[in-house]
């Protein structure tokens, strides 16, 4: 948990699904709270609600001075997330090209800057063995909740059971401790970084993530770890006109309308 982020700040809901907020809050190291306006004093609360499309309650990130709009949840079964997982393109999407998936091609791909899981969960529904790597405990509790509820419905299912692993962990650590025998095709980056858009749920949303994760000061190691580890390509996911990462330069890129995917190829 980065270090602007302290008990002052962040606390479990303890107003809905009391139990599981309880078994939550011990997990994470988080104050409780309850009714009586306590709850007020933090600027973020996880929380369980009731969610349009989810038969179940789901874990949620509130802000509570009301800057991020909707509370934060991982979906990926309806929303953006089932429509960009049915029409997004399949293995022709700019994505899927950067990571090598053409023809029967399905390789192990360590998504080491995980956040919400979107990305990852696109490859892995194209087929790729994918291992999600977040260090932040809160977003991997968001995470954690939403392959839950993804492995319960039959048409996600399989894909979480089969081609998905989270890990909660440093990604720099996992990679240079990785085993040989366990390092995969592809190592993919998506730093945080000031994003561009003028969208106003891009905007409150990017300031939940950042208040949770902080912004990823330690890239250059991170992509240098991933250039040791990676078996076939790093690629990182940059804003359209930003420069690439310090460190050695990318000996290609697949650009689409407002991203751009550097590609570092290995030997």
């Amino acid at each position: 948990m980065p270090k602007d982020v302290t008990p002052a700040t962040l606390a479990v809901d303890g107003r809905n699904e009391a139990e599981r907020s309880h078994r939550l809050a011990e997990q994470l190291g988080l104050p409780l709270c309850h009714a009586g306006g306590n709850c007020a004093a933090f600027d973020f609360l996880l929380v369980y609600l009731a969610a349009k499309g989810s038969a179940s309650p789901v874990l949620a990130l509130h802000d509570t001075s009301g800057g991020s709009g909707d509370p934060l949840w991982v979906d990926f079964i309806t929303g953006k997330m089932g429509h960009r997982r049915q029409f997004g393109g399949g293995r022709g999407q700019p994505l899927a090209r950067a990571m090598g998936l053409k023809g029967g091609a399905n390789p192990h791909i360590v998504d080491a800057t995980a956040g919400l899981g979107r990305d990852g969960f696109v490859l892995a529904s194209l087929g790729a063995r994918v291992t999600l790597l977040e260090r932040s405990p809160v977003m991997a509790a968001l995470l954690t909740d939403g392959l839950e509820r993804a492995r319960q419905h039959p048409e996600t299912r399989t894909i979480v059971n089969n081609h998905l692993q989270l890990v909660n962990t440093d990604a720099t650590a996992w990679l240079r401790q990785c085993p040989p025998q366990e390092r995969p095709e592809v190592v993919y980056l998506d730093p945080m970084y000031p994003h561009r858009s003028k969208s106003a749920l891009v905007k409150k949303e990017m300031r939940a993530l950042r208040a949770m994760v902080g912004d990823d000061a330690d890239t250059p190691a991170l992509l240098a770890a991933a250039l040791d580890c990676a078996k076939k390509r790093v690629v990182v996911k940059r804003p359209k006109g930003a420069a690439p990462l310090a460190g050695p330069k990318p000996g290609g890129e697949i650009a689409s309308k407002n991203t751009r995917y550097d590609l570092y190829l290995k030997p």
